[in-house]
């Protein structure tokens, strides 16, 4: 059943206007991962547009989306559907919407924890984190040596020195979501 008031819900949350999307497909047609979506960023907006929440909540697309903002660039309308997605992966979070590829939120949240504590994202660290949370021990350990073999990831994570401030935007995104109503 269509949720109607999910387009307002995501707009607020998102911040981007969705129901200007006229469905050019220029967002779409830029995505470096639509060949891993099931939907792509064009007919996510649609969704939203047409309240499929549940059937967007329990998609693999809103993991896949990795936030280069290309959608964004693209847009006639300047609509971020990077941003849309996001808000959708915080409102799959915040319901605990049953997560199609429950891998990727494991990512997600890793990203982010390892985020707020260093202030930067460190690929062993999370490399590391993810392999311990899902068991998943072996399965790339040839890939993973051969670029720590080659110099292109740091064995040590960089901390940058403003961390309080990352403490702060933390605790400002937190407060924000408390705020977005849920359509209800």
């Amino acid at each position: 059943m269509p949720d109607f008031n999910f387009i307002d819900q995501v707009n607020t949350l998102s911040e981007q206007p969705i129901e200007l999307c006229y469905h050019c497909h220029k967002c779409t047609a830029g995505c470096p991962v639509v060949d891993q979506m099931e939907y792509g960023p064009d007919r996510i907006l649609r969704m939203v547009q047409f309240g499929e929440k549940d059937k967007l909540l329990q998609s693999e697309d809103i993991w896949v989306c990795v936030g280069c903002e290309t959608c964004g660039a693209r847009c006639p309308n300047e609509i971020d559907a990077a941003r849309v997605l996001g808000a959708l992966r915080e409102i799959a979070f915040a319901e605990n919407a049953a997560i199609a590829e429950p891998g990727a939120v494991k990512f997600h949240r890793l990203f982010l924890g390892l985020v707020q504590r260093t202030g930067r994202m460190h690929e062993i660290s999370l490399l590391a984190l993810h392999k311990l949370w899902t068991l998943n021990l072996f399965s790339d350990l040839p890939a993973g040596a051969r670029l720590i073999m080659m110099g292109k990831v740091p064995l040590k994570p960089s901390i940058i020195k403003g961390r309080s401030e990352i403490a702060r935007i933390y605790a400002t995104a937190g407060s924000k979501k408390k705020q977005v109503p849920n359509g209800d």
